[in-house]
């Protein structure tokens, strides 16, 4: 009777260990319903151009459940970029260049996909065992086909905004022995271009705004 006890308690953690890998496995990435950029707290409006910009950092636990890999695990920092076009023109965005730079004026530009897959492609080291299976079908450097279908998706990829609607995705910083790298940061955006071809102002966007956004909720 003992034995059997003993089995069935092993049973059950072996499950309580096992069950948020199969759902974090089962789990899929799916792009945040694009809002237009004037509704999130940390924006910059250009009323001349009727274009707006803003980011929206995903440094929260909360907010990083909506993806499978962890990035903040791998000090990759995910920040949602919004672009909305209110004009009557198409904008261009082939020469789009994006920055953050930190309070100590340290720049940092986004990272490219190469550089993210390189930075969680590790192989596992520690060897660990699992009670039950789960699928792991490995595509490319130690990532499964659902991380590498995220990081292929979830990246800033538009090449123009239309008018009247507006283009999302996310940039990754690298914020490695940055301790807080959202404090007192300014996130730039340059090289947005109208349909003449001509260079828009460029757009500064004041991360303090979203971090006092936060302090509200």
């Amino acid at each position: 009777m003992m034995r059997l006890h003993r089995v069935r308690v092993w049973a059950a953690v072996g499950l309580a260990v096992a069950m948020p890998l199969v759902c974090r496995a089962a789990k899929e990435f799916s792009m945040p319903k694009t809002q237009p950029a004037f509704s999130f707290p940390a924006h910059d409006h250009h009323s001349n151009e009727n274009v707006t910009v803003a980011v929206d950092p995903y440094d929260t636990a909360a907010k990083g459940n909506t993806f499978v890999v962890k990035y903040r695990e791998h000090n990759l920092l995910p920040v949602l970029l919004i672009i909305t076009n209110d004009s009557d023109d198409p904008i261009q965005l082939t020469g789009m260049k994006a920055e953050l730079v930190t309070s100590d004026r340290t720049k940092l530009t986004p990272d490219s996909e190469e550089d993210i897959i390189r930075r969680i492609s590790h192989p596992n080291a520690s060897g660990t065992h699992y009670p039950i299976p789960f699928p792991t079908k490995k595509v490319k450097g130690g990532l499964n086909s659902k991380e590498m279908d995220e990081i292929q998706s979830a990246q800033f990829r538009a090449k123009a905004v239309e008018p009247r609607s507006s283009q999302a995705g996310f940039l990754f910083f690298d914020v490695a022995d940055i301790s807080n790298p959202l404090a007192g940061a300014r996130f730039y955006l340059t090289g947005v271009r109208n349909s003449s071809g001509s260079d828009l102002m460029y757009f500064e966007v004041p991360l303090d705004k979203y971090l006092e956004s936060q302090k509200q909720h």
